[in-house]
């Protein structure tokens, strides 16, 4: 799955958002790149599951 976030704006942004999803999912494989600010995401967790643990964290998602 593939997810732009506005608001991963530097690495500890990106430590952030990973770290939400890996409480979600510890399994999860995350890419999370502040600059383009997309997030890669391999997980047996559904879009859903994710997008409402990032909205949680202060990091709101869109498909990308």
């Amino acid at each position: 799955m593939k997810f732009h976030v506005e608001d991963m704006t530097c690495g500890g942004c990106a430590k952030a958002v990973t770290s939400a999803i890996l409480s979600l999912d510890a399994k999860a494989k995350v890419t999370a790149d502040p600059i383009t600010r997309k997030v890669e995401v391999e997980t047996a967790a559904s879009r859903v599951e994710i997008e409402e643990v990032l909205i949680e964290a202060g990091y709101p998602a869109k498909a990308a």
